[in-house]
Protein backbone atom coordinates (compact mmCIF):
# COMPACT_ATOMS: atom_id res chain seq x y z
CA UNK A 1 0.00 0.00 0.00
CA UNK A 2 1.19 3.49 -0.99
CA UNK A 3 2.27 5.85 1.62
CA UNK A 4 1.46 9.25 1.27
CA UNK A 5 3.93 12.09 2.91
CA UNK A 6 1.73 15.69 2.85
CA UNK A 7 4.72 18.70 3.31
CA UNK A 8 1.92 21.11 3.68
CA UNK A 9 1.97 25.26 4.83
CA UNK A 10 4.88 25.81 2.17
CA UNK A 11 5.25 29.56 1.77
CA UNK A 12 7.26 28.85 -1.69
CA UNK A 13 6.14 25.10 -3.20
CA UNK A 14 8.41 24.82 -5.84
CA UNK A 15 11.31 25.68 -3.34
CA UNK A 16 9.92 23.46 -0.41
CA UNK A 17 9.68 20.46 -3.19
CA UNK A 18 13.56 21.68 -4.52
CA UNK A 19 14.96 20.65 -0.92
CA UNK A 20 12.74 17.69 -0.77
CA UNK A 21 14.39 16.37 -3.96
CA UNK A 22 17.67 17.45 -2.95
CA UNK A 23 17.13 15.42 0.56
CA UNK A 24 16.59 12.46 -1.61
CA UNK A 25 19.32 13.33 -3.45
CA UNK A 26 21.50 13.63 -0.91
CA UNK A 27 20.55 9.99 0.52
CA UNK A 28 20.93 8.57 -3.25
CA UNK A 29 16.87 8.06 -3.52
CA UNK A 30 15.63 7.92 -7.36
CA UNK A 31 12.93 10.21 -7.59
CA UNK A 32 9.83 10.50 -10.32
CA UNK A 33 8.37 14.32 -9.99
CA UNK A 34 4.96 14.33 -11.77
CA UNK A 35 4.42 17.15 -13.28
CA UNK A 36 2.04 17.39 -16.02
CA UNK A 37 1.32 21.44 -16.21
CA UNK A 38 4.01 22.60 -18.57
CA UNK A 39 5.19 25.58 -16.57
CA UNK A 40 5.58 23.80 -12.94
CA UNK A 41 8.00 21.90 -14.91
CA UNK A 42 9.82 23.83 -16.31
CA UNK A 43 10.57 26.11 -13.44
CA UNK A 44 11.10 23.30 -11.15
CA UNK A 45 14.04 22.13 -13.59
CA UNK A 46 14.97 25.88 -13.79
CA UNK A 47 15.12 25.62 -9.76
CA UNK A 48 16.86 22.55 -9.70
CA UNK A 49 20.32 23.72 -11.61
CA UNK A 50 20.28 27.05 -9.70
CA UNK A 51 18.84 26.37 -6.15
CA UNK A 52 22.12 24.59 -4.48
CA UNK A 53 25.30 27.05 -5.61
CA UNK A 54 27.64 24.36 -3.80
CA UNK A 55 25.63 20.90 -5.14
CA UNK A 56 24.66 19.63 -7.87
CA UNK A 57 21.36 17.43 -7.85
CA UNK A 58 21.07 15.44 -11.23
CA UNK A 59 18.15 15.09 -12.92
CA UNK A 60 16.26 15.22 -16.47
CA UNK A 61 13.33 14.71 -18.11
CA UNK A 62 11.83 10.99 -18.16
CA UNK A 63 11.93 11.29 -22.53
CA UNK A 64 15.73 12.37 -22.33
CA UNK A 65 18.04 10.00 -23.71
CA UNK A 66 20.04 10.05 -20.12
CA UNK A 67 17.12 9.19 -17.87
CA UNK A 68 17.78 5.45 -17.44
CA UNK A 69 21.34 6.74 -15.63
CA UNK A 70 19.61 9.78 -13.75
CA UNK A 71 18.30 9.61 -10.55
CA UNK A 72 15.61 12.53 -10.61
CA UNK A 73 13.34 12.53 -13.54
CA UNK A 74 10.34 15.16 -13.90
CA UNK A 75 7.89 13.47 -16.23
CA UNK A 76 4.30 15.00 -17.08
CA UNK A 77 3.13 10.97 -17.72
CA UNK A 78 2.90 8.14 -15.75
CA UNK A 79 2.17 5.62 -17.96
CA UNK A 80 5.44 3.55 -18.23
CA UNK A 81 7.27 4.58 -14.79
CA UNK A 82 11.08 4.25 -14.89
CA UNK A 83 10.72 2.88 -11.22
CA UNK A 84 7.99 2.25 -8.47
CA UNK A 85 9.80 3.65 -5.31
CA UNK A 86 9.15 7.03 -4.61
CA UNK A 87 6.84 9.57 -6.53
CA UNK A 88 6.52 13.71 -5.91
CA UNK A 89 3.33 15.08 -7.57
CA UNK A 90 3.49 18.36 -8.21
CA UNK A 91 -0.44 18.07 -9.92
CA UNK A 92 -3.54 19.18 -7.71
CA UNK A 93 -5.01 16.07 -8.87
CA UNK A 94 -4.43 12.32 -8.00
CA UNK A 95 -1.54 11.38 -10.10
CA UNK A 96 -2.61 8.44 -11.99
CA UNK A 97 -1.53 5.27 -11.13
CA UNK A 98 0.09 6.28 -8.13
CA UNK A 99 -0.51 2.76 -5.92
CA UNK A 100 2.40 1.38 -8.11
CA UNK A 101 4.58 3.59 -5.68
CA UNK A 102 6.10 2.69 -2.16
CA UNK A 103 5.33 6.04 -1.15
CA UNK A 104 4.20 9.60 -2.52
CA UNK A 105 5.07 13.00 -1.69
CA UNK A 106 2.41 15.66 -1.87
CA UNK A 107 4.13 19.53 -1.41
CA UNK A 108 1.04 21.82 -0.75
CA UNK A 109 1.62 25.48 -0.62
CA UNK A 110 -0.45 28.14 1.54
CA UNK A 111 -2.86 29.19 -1.46
CA UNK A 112 -6.38 28.32 -1.06
CA UNK A 113 -7.08 26.74 -4.29
CA UNK A 114 -3.94 24.36 -3.68
CA UNK A 115 -5.34 23.76 -0.40
CA UNK A 116 -8.61 23.08 -1.11
CA UNK A 117 -7.25 20.89 -3.83
CA UNK A 118 -4.85 19.13 -0.93
CA UNK A 119 -7.83 18.64 1.22
CA UNK A 120 -9.66 16.47 -1.17
CA UNK A 121 -6.64 14.40 -2.41
CA UNK A 122 -6.17 13.67 1.53
CA UNK A 123 -9.96 12.30 1.37
CA UNK A 124 -9.25 10.10 -1.73
CA UNK A 125 -5.96 8.60 -0.43
CA UNK A 126 -7.91 7.77 3.08
CA UNK A 127 -10.53 6.39 1.05
CA UNK A 128 -8.25 3.97 -1.15
CA UNK A 129 -6.60 3.04 2.40
CA UNK A 130 -3.44 4.67 2.21
CA UNK A 131 -1.44 6.04 5.25
CA UNK A 132 -1.20 9.86 5.52
CA UNK A 133 1.29 11.08 7.55
CA UNK A 134 1.80 15.31 7.52
CA UNK A 135 4.78 17.44 7.75
CA UNK A 136 4.35 21.62 8.69
CA UNK A 137 6.65 23.42 6.68
CA UNK A 138 4.90 26.71 7.45
CA UNK A 139 7.28 27.00 10.25
CA UNK A 140 10.67 26.93 8.66
CA UNK A 141 12.54 28.43 5.84
CA UNK A 142 12.58 26.81 2.72
CA UNK A 143 14.93 28.63 0.86
CA UNK A 144 18.03 27.51 3.05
Amino acid sequence: MTEVFFYHGASDRLAAACALIGGAWAKRKPLLIYAPDAPVADSLDRLLWTAAQQSFIPHCRADSPLAAETPILITARLDQPPQAERLMNLARALPPGYERFHSLIEVVGRDEPDRLAARERVRQYKEAGCGVRYFDLSTRDQTA
